[in-house]
């Protein structure tokens, strides 16, 4: 029998929190177990707890912790190709796998991710648009669905469940391995530019001089205004030869302005992210960009996840955790949409610490998966409860109008109305899923509160209020 214990689960953001009885399988087997075992509850997998919102919460559900589903299966140096579990880590991927001349090749701003939960939420990085997104380099997904089977899916093994699965949140099944086709690298080391740029304009002259380097992004100050608007730092970079020596100090820069920010004990500053230390933070880090093209060779961790070498950033945002808004808007040559958020940010008393922004290639997929041709702008925001939300709603009405939507991976509140507009093909991924699990034996809590998964219980998540 399946030992299931009551416990808190939440997300990155640490909002919401819900308490659902969580097992934590050590074999696959076991997890066909805890499926037999769920005693009527609905059931959803968790791995790393790195999506930000309610993706990964099932309140008073059955919920799966995979992290120690963790064993390599098989490799095949001639081609890349990886047979994993997927309870792997892309930490666990890059640290066995750099140094034999492999590299993941898509991952998001952290490495610590499952291979199924990187799947679920269809990631993607700074290579959008070269790579695509995660699922382009995946095949033979083993997925233990509502019967009890164990379902092997891809774009040529049942395609339709293949795609409902890419982007889907886990709301298809249990994702139990894969394989995944690594690429081949020379060394450690990345080939960095990085562009201090005065404004939106400029970042989207950068952008597109760029597009012969493979990983592109910018930081962006979010509470700049005026001829400011929209200024950074733009990064592009490449993975460098075997002859590459280091030179850069890409983290040290950001640790610089952040650490001091962290005090050693375990603290919840509800007051330390508020508009003043956000604009200083942003202020300082701009400035440590001197201007023209700055070039370095870096170690791949500093470029491609700055900030896990920051243990619990998260813990920045206080005890009522932060909220993060990721949309990706359609490629416009007045940049309006783009341009309208970030006015509606910058006057509204609020201010993002941490915001990203990038320009998505052509590669897109049906069903749920977030990327579509166009920029997107990730942003973070300490929880500041209704006021924030009703900004939030303000920036989906813009997102609409423009033809674009939110990642359901950085999601918290968005009502069910916005996002059936922003995601069209809703209902054929319903349907498909519905196929698969006619009961609902698979839901979460976003999954209710979008209406993908059959009401059920209602969802203790919040709706509308965020306090």
């Amino acid at each position: 029998m399946t030992a299931w214990r009551e416990m808190t689960v939440e997300g990155w953001g640490r909002y919401p929190r819900s308490v659902a009885r969580c097992a934590r399988p050590e074999r696959l087997a076991e997890v066909g177990q805890a499926l037999a075992d769920r005693d009527g509850s609905p059931v959803l997998a968790h791995g790393l707890g790195r999506s930000y919102g309610d993706a990964a919460l099932l309140a008073g559900g059955r919920v799966v912790l995979t992290e120690r589903l963790d064993r390599m299966l098989g490799f095949d140096a001639s081609t890349g190709w990886l047979t994993a579990e997927a309870g792997v880590s892309l930490l666990d991927v890059i640290r066995t796998f750099a140094p034999r001349g492999f590299f993941p090749p898509v991952v998001p701003g952290t490495q610590l991710v499952t291979l199924g939960g990187a799947l679920a939420a269809d990631i993607h990085g700074k290579n959008h648009h070269v790579a695509g997104s995660f699922s382009d380099h995946v095949r033979r997904v083993h997925l233990l669905v509502a019967d009890g089977r164990t379902v092997v899916c891809d774009r040529e093994h049942e395609p339709e469940l293949f795609h409902a699965t890419v982007g889907g949140m886990g709301l298809t099944g249990v994702v139990l391995s894969m394989d995944l086709q690594l690429v081949a690298i020379e060394s450690p080391w990345i080939e960095l530019e990085t562009v201090r740029v005065s404004n939106l304009d400029h970042f989207f002259e950068v952008s597109a001089g760029s597009e012969a380097w493979p990983y592109t992004v910018s930081w962006i100050d979010c509470a700049a205004t005026g001829k400011a608007m929209g200024r950074g730092v733009f990064m592009r970079g490449r993975h460098a030869g075997p002859g590459a020596a280091p030179s850069g100090r890409l983290i040290e820069r950001l640790k610089a302005v952040v650490e001091p920010l962290l005090d050693a004990r375990p603290i919840e500053p509800d007051w330390l992210l508020n508009r003043a230390t956000i604009r200083a933070f942003n202020e300082t880090y701009f400035r440590m960009h001197g201007r023209g093209v700055q070039r370095s060779f870096v170690h791949y961790e500093p470029f491609f996840f700055p900030l896990d070498a920051v243990k619990n950033w998260n813990r920045l945002y206080g005890a009522r955790g932060m909220m993060q808004y990721q949309p990706v808007v359609p490629p416009d040559p007045d940049h309006r949409a783009m341009r309208t958020i970030l006015e509606r940010i910058s006057t509204s008393g609020f201010a993002s610490f941490l915001a990203v922004i990038k320009e998505f290639g052509e590669s897109h997929h049906s069903g749920l998966s977030f990327p579509r041709p166009g920029t997107t702008l990730a942003l973070d925001f300490p929880n500041h409860g209704q006021p924030l939300l009703d900004l939030m709603d303000t920036l989906d009405d813009v997102v609409l109008d423009a033809g674009g939507r939110l990642y359901l991976g950085k999601d918290a509140r968005v009502t069910r109305e916005r996002f059936q507009r922003m995601y069209p093909e809703w209902r054929a991924w319903r349907a498909v899923r519905d196929h698969w699990d006619p009961d609902g034996v698979f839901a979460s809590d976003l999954g209710r509160r979008l209406g993908l998964v059959q009401d059920g219980a209602a969802p203790t998540g919040p709706t509308r209020s965020a306090a």
